[in-house]
């Protein structure tokens, strides 16, 4: 039987993982650190309520959080300096970058609920039944969701063939 670590362990071992799915949410690294420091702060107060494993308990609230934020903040397109041309040379060493560069920004494009499904199934490896605890819905939802966002990433145009 594992016992639970201190809030203080936790913080220390868990955060940088956190902060990778905050990040995968907001894809921005200073709202992923609010939004990350939101969701320790909301975790500390009920740290003595969780049992078991905390992890599962603290990205629920994270997730939480990050719905309840989006809910607020209007998102939409947002200015670029310069338009991006299409098609990148297979001879460009830069080119792996530049389609994972745009594979985020077609990720971002996504409804935020359809980002958070695909983020939480297939950047941090849960299962339908972990994803669906932890948005508190069906798995038929979660796949659902997960079908649509993967459909409209196929129908990217941005993204071309990489997908």
């Amino acid at each position: 039987m594992s016992t639970k670590p201190d809030f203080d362990e936790f913080v220390v071992m868990r955060s940088p993982r956190l902060l990778r799915t905050a990040f995968l949410l907001t894809h921005d690294w200073a709202m992923a650190e609010d939004l990350l420091q939101a969701s320790l702060t909301r975790a500390w107060f009920a740290w003595r309520r969780i049992d078991g494993d905390p992890e599962p308990y603290v990205r629920k609230i994270l997730a939480n959080t990050y719905a309840s934020w989006w809910r607020r903040r209007w998102t939409s397109e947002r200015p670029v300096a310069e338009v991006p041309e299409d098609g990148v040379p297979a001879t460009d060493p830069h080119a792996l970058v530049d389609v994972r560069d745009e594979l985020w920004r077609s990720l971002g494009r996504l409804p935020k609920r359809q980002r958070l499904v695909l983020v939480l199934r297939y950047f941090e490896d849960l299962s339908e039944a972990e994803v669906a605890e932890v948005m508190q819905c069906s798995i038929g939802t979660v796949k659902s969701q997960a079908s649509k966002a993967l459909t409209k990433l196929r129908l990217d145009d941005s993204l071309g063939a990489t997908v």
